[in-house]
């Protein structure tokens, strides 16, 4: 089974949590884009939700396929979202933001009662890091910014590059809420939630792509079929 084929795995087992009626955050990135077309696919035979996308690109995708969707605005409290992840551990703490739109992800998942994470098993890790930490910041001040997270990571034992985010064309990358994103090379990140809560305090960062205590249950694709992994486990 290919990687392709594992996301779409993941994606499917996760329409078994979605009933008529919900008010439904849908996620971004390459794995929720294929749980995005599939539910296209359900409304068109009937299923009545109302969408909430965490990006202006999943907005796109939902017109394409047929989802009518809202704002928070609209629906300020929702039932579920579904999301997926660029790694995730046994606690179920995620980093989230490599697609860039980690502040509206984590935004529409702190809104929501539950938030079910889908992936394939190269996703999971024991220790977070591996994957550079995206983390949203403001244009104004950007160097004195970056100074005072690298002078964190010195606190906190962190090494590693911390570098702007550049398009294939590398002009700056830009979020939807018109905002840089910083990727921090860790490589293991064994305080997840203090380091979160660190970062936030640092002026000029907007939000990182730490999600402590937000995912409820993931369900991880595998070559044997498709995990589920519970918050309590």
């Amino acid at each position: 089974m290919d990687a392709l084929q594992l996301k779409i795995s993941a994606a499917n087992a996760a329409l078994d949590y979605v009933k008529s009626g919900m008010r439904l955050g849908v996620g971004t990135g390459s794995t929720a884009d294929e749980f995005t077309k599939l539910l296209g696919e359900k409304v068109q035979q009937g299923l009545d939700i109302q969408a909430v996308p965490t990006s202006e690109r999943t907005q796109k995708l939902c017109n394409e396929v047929g989802i009518k969707t809202y704002t928070l605005e609209d629906l300020p409290q929702l039932d579920l979202t579904i999301d997926g992840a660029d790694e995730l551990d046994h606690k179920l703490q995620l980093i989230k933001g490599g697609g860039g739109a980690l502040l509206r992800e984590k935004i529409v998942a702190g809104a929501s009662s539950k938030m079910i994470v889908i992936a394939d098993t190269s996703k999971t890790v024991e220790t977070l890091g591996a994957f550079p930490l995206p983390i949203e910041v403001v244009p104004f001040g950007l160097a004195s910014t970056t100074i005072a997270i690298e002078n964190l990571a010195k606190v906190m034992e962190l090494s590693g590059p911390i570098e702007l985010r550049k398009n294939s064309d590398q002009t700056t990358f830009v979020t939807d809420g018109g905002h840089f994103i910083l990727d921090a090379s860790f490589s293991l990140i064994y305080d997840a939630k203090r380091l979160c809560d660190a970062l936030n305090k640092v002026p000029g960062v907007v939000e990182n792509g730490l999600f402590i205590d937000m995912a409820t249950t993931a369900l991880v694709a595998g070559t044997n079929g498709v995990n589920v992994i519970e918050k309590n486990n």
